[in-house]
């Protein structure tokens, strides 16, 4: 491939001289240490690093041209070594060059999630259904990736659009042909998927999270629509959109688009009937208007229900057949770290769950009651470095919903892990709700076990799936799971 084929879409030919042009090119990348001769190294300013100061690196590497939003550093202006090509977004410049390097990609059929809560749950669900039809798919997402059935470590929940494409071209490669990913709000606002066409886009809900990055609702909601707009190419084929949040009823749709409103309101197309629910899961009738799916779910909670709403209309977007679709949900039977029981010998229950924004807290709480448990004891922190205004509002959520809170870290990153309590506090004092405060998060887990009785349910939230903790210039291994389990293991010894 040359220079010019790769960047067709963020340079005009016209711009490039032609023996500039007519450069080959043997790849791509975005990580000066990655550079191999013959490859087009792209820098960007970043939210903690300037890309192009590292061009100086990429170059000594053997990069054969340099693609940026700025001019070139001093030092590399003045060697003049390789041509620096400027370009207006770093980021849209390196999705439609990643897109142009590998083309066979674009056989595969995308479906993209986006949403506060239920990404994660959603999409195992749509590929499990898509699985459950003989597809061979791929999933992106927080807790990991998976790649024809291999699964693969999580970098970030939606990649860098290099990475992206290099997984979906692996993923056609061994003969996949649909591919799942959560789409976050960072990656839409920063073009991560920009100009990747999608078969089918789902809204799961909108409720507050991220304001640090995005600084308000109305600018967090603008990233989420982009998905149903299209971004650099039409808009989705399909939406699946959740008629009872209010953000998903605002959201407008391309007339190419047909519309899949799933939720339990009776203006919803795809809807819930006949619910039964248990700790062992859920069983209802999905009615639509080709007719009426038969659930049934190891799933729990009323969250659940319209994260198998939304799979459904996925699997009804993708033309499949009524068995195909109930059994795609049946096989689907945990996702790991959301309301993830810990078993051992106790007379309670431990759920290990990822809710670490107060509506996602909140719902976990519910579920949890709906059970009907002797008592909820919730531990909970939140994380440091991120919105501060969601604080007070998980203090109030597990406050007024628990009988026993356990107050304690998350993530603190930089900040100190006892002003992050103090903004939770706020909120957990506005009821009178018996409280334990424990910065250090395996001495609070085990405060919340031992103080559980019988019949109680005991609820771990905000890390889920996540084995690390994040301190401040450092991070541990850190597993709820695994340090609950062990406690557990130590009450019977």
């Amino acid at each position: 491939m040359t220079l010019g084929e790769l960047l067709k879409g963020s340079i005009s030919l016209g711009e490039l001289p032609a023996d500039v042009a007519g450069m080959a090119v043997s790849g791509l990348d975005f990580d000066s240490r990655r550079i191999a001769p013959g490859q087009v190294f792209f820098a960007w300013r970043g939210a903690k690093a300037d890309g192009n100061q590292f061009a100086v690196e990429a170059i000594a590497r053997g990069a054969c041209a340099v693609v940026s939003e700025d001019l070139p550093p001093a030092e590399v202006a003045s060697a003049r070594s390789v041509p620096w090509l400027q370009i207006d977004h770093g980021r849209q410049a390196l999705a439609l060059a990643a897109r142009a390097f590998c083309p066979r990609t674009q056989a595969l059929q995308l479906t993209g999630i986006t949403g506060t809560n239920g990404k994660t749950t959603t999409s195992y669900l749509v590929d499990s259904v898509l699985r459950r039809a003989g597809f061979t798919t791929g999933l992106v997402g927080t807790i990991e990736y998976h790649v024809a059935g291999e699964v693969r470590p999580a970098i970030n929940t939606t990649p860098e659009s290099l990475e992206l494409y290099r997984l979906f071209d692996d993923l056609v490669a061994r003969g996949g042909s649909k591919a799942v990913m959560e789409v976050s709000s960072h990656a839409l606002a920063q073009g991560r998927v920009y100009g990747m066409p999608f078969h089918s886009a789902i809204f799961t809900n909108l409720t507050q999270d991220h304001l640090d990055f995005h600084g308000d609702m109305e600018s967090y909601f603008r990233a989420k629509h982009q998905l149903f707009r299209g971004q650099g190419v039409p808009a989705p084929d399909h939406a699946i959109i959740n008629y009872d949040d209010s953000h998903g009823r605002m959201i407008e749709l391309a007339p190419r688009t047909r519309a899949w409103w799933y939720g339990r309101s009776l203006g919803a197309a795809i809807r819930p009937e006949n619910i039964e629910q248990s700790f062992g899961g859920l069983n209802f009738d999905v009615r639509h208007d080709g007719g009426t799916l038969k659930i049934t779910s190891a799933l729990t909670g009323d969250f659940n229900i319209l994260n198998i709403l939304a799979a459904c209309g996925a699997g009804l977007a993708y033309g499949l057949e009524p068995g195909v679709i109930e059994q795609g949900i049946t096989d689907c039977r945990a996702i790991p770290g959301r309301f993830e029981r810990v078993e051992s010998t106790q007379p309670f229950l431990v759920i290990v769950d990822y809710a670490h924004s107060p509506d996602a807290l909140r719902n976990v709480i519910q579920v949890a009651r709906s059970l009907n448990p002797k008592r909820v004891v919730t531990l909970f922190g939140c994380g440091g470095d991120r919105d501060r205004t969601k604080r007070p509002l998980m203090g109030e959520a597990a406050a007024e919903l628990s009988d026993y809170v356990v107050l304690t870290s998350d993530n603190p990153r930089s900040e100190d892990p006892l002003a992050i309590i103090n903004d939770a506090l706020v909120g957990l004092r506005r009821f009178d709700t018996p409280h334990h405060i424990e910065p250090d998060r395996e001495l609070a887990i085990r405060h919340a076990l031992v103080r559980a009785e019988a019949g109680d349910i005991v609820i771990l939230a905000g890390k889920g799936h996540e084995n690390y903790q994040v301190l401040a210039g450092r991070t541990v291994h850190f597993d709820d799971r695994e340090v609950a389990r062990h406690i557990l293991e130590g009450f019977g010894a």
